[in-house]
C-alpha cells in the first residue's frame, strides 16, 4: 500500500493532470491511495479533488479550514495516511511523477527514508538560484543538523521512519530537518525540476524569508551566541576606546568629535537592536509552542478517515 500525500494552494488547473499522472505510473502496484490535502484555497482546488474521488476511491481529499501553510497541510496529509510506504509530493507538477519507480526501488534497497536534491528548471531565476545555495550555506554552518543543498520536501518513506515523525509535535514545522534530524537509513536522488503545470509559485519573497527563519531557529541556537559575541566585541571595543580617550585627554588633545560620538551609538544601538530582534525570533517560537494550539482544523473530507476504497 503505497500512499501520496501533495498539499495544494490553489491549484485548480494542476490536479486532474497531475492526479493521471500519478496514476499512470502506479496502476500496476499492489495497491495506493492519492491524498490531496487542500490548504484554504481561494479558487476550485477542493472542488477539483471532490470530483476525481467520486470517480476513483483511490483518490482523496482534505479541506483545511484556513491557509495554515505548506508544511502543515503537508503534516495534515501524512497523518492521514495509511500506507506502509508513503510519497510526499508538491501539487504543482514539478515533481516529477516519473520519480516515482526510483524512489520506490530506493527504497527497497534497504533504506528508510529516500530524500530528493532538486536540479533547477531552465528558467528559474538567478535570485532564486543564488538565494537557495546560500541559505543551505548558513544553515550548515550554524545547524549540527545538515541538510543536503537543494534538497526538496519530494521524498519516500516507510512506515517506521514515518512513525517516528508524525511523533514530533512542533509546531513551526521544518520538514526538511526535522526528516534529517530523525536519523535512521537515508540518501539521496538527484531529480530535474519541472515547470509548473500551470499558475504561479505561491512562495512569494516574505514566505520565503519566512520559510528560512524557520529552518535556521528550529535548529541552531548559534545566532544567540553570536549576538552575544557581538556584544563581547562591542564591551572590548569601548574598553579601548576609553583608554584612547583617556590618554589623548591626559596629552591634551581633546576635541569636539561629534562625528565618532555618533558613529558610535549608532553601532552599538545596531548590535543592540540586532541582537534583540534575534532574541523575539526564539521568544516568538517559546509562544507559540507554549499554547499548544492544535496544528490544523479539518473544514471537510471526501471519505471516512482511515477508508482505503478501491476503484470504483
Amino acid at each position: 500500500m503505497i500512499s501520496i500525500v501533495l498539499p495544494a494552494y490553489s491549484e485548480e488547473d494542476n490536479i486532474r493532470p497531475l492526479c493521471r499522472e500519478i496514476i499512470a505510473y502506479l496502476e500496476e502496484s499492489s495497491g495506493f491511495e492519492i491524498i490531496f490535502v487542500d490548504d484554504g484555497s481561494r479558487d476550485l482546488t477542493y472542488e477539483r479533488i471532490e470530483e476525481l474521488a467520486r470517480i476513483d476511491a483511490r483518490v482523496k481529499g482534505i479541506r483545511l479550514s484556513r491557509n495554515f501553510g505548506h508544511q502543515t497541510a503537508l503534516l495534515a496529509g501524512l497523518n492521514e495516511a495509511a500506507g506502509e510506504v508513503v510519497i510526499m509530493m508538491d501539487a504543482d507538477g514539478q515533481h516529477p511523477p516519473s520519480m516515482i519507480p526510483r524512489l520506490i526501488e530506493k527504497l527497497d534497497e534497504g533504506f528508510d527514508v529516500v530524500n530528493t536534491t532538486r536540479i533547477d528548471a531552465r528558467g528559474t531565476g538567478l535570485f532564486k538560484r543564488i538565494s537557495s545555495r546560500w541559505f543551505y550555506r548558513v544553515f550548515n554552518t550554524l545547524s549540527d543538523t545538515r541538510i543536503e543543498p537543494a534538497s526538496a520536501d519530494f521524498r519516500i518513506m516507510n512506515r517506521k521512519a514515518l512513525d517516528a515523525f508524525l511523533t514530533i509535535e512542533e509546531h513551526d514545522r521544518f520538514t526538511r530537518g526535522l526528516v534529517s534530524w530523525m536519523g535512521f537509513r537515508q540518501t539521496h536522488l538527484p531529480y530535474q525540476a519541472e515547470k509548473r503545470i500551470s499558475g504561479r509559485s505561491k512562495y512569494s519573497l516574505k514566505r520565503m524569508r519566512l520559510f528560512a527563519f524557520d529552518g535556521v531557529t528550529s535548529f541552531s541556537s548559534k545566532p544567540l551566541r553570536i549576538s552575544m559575541i557581538l556584544g563581547l566585541a562591542t564591551i572590548l571595543g569601548g574598553f579601548v576606546y576609553m583608554i584612547y580617550a583617556v590618554v589623548m585627554y591626559l596629552q591634551g588633545h581633546t576635541n569636539p568629535g561629534w562625528t565618532s560620538l555618533l558613529i558610535t551609538v549608532l553601532l552599538i544601538g545596531g548590535i543592540q537592536l540586532f541582537s534583540i530582534g534575534i532574541l523575539g525570533e526564539y521568544l516568538g517560537r517559546i509562544f507559540h509552542e507554549a499554547k499548544r494550539r492544535p496544528h490544523y482544523f479539518i473544514e471537510k473530507r471526501t471519505s471516512k478517515p482511515g477508508s482505503q476504497g478501491s476503484k470504483r
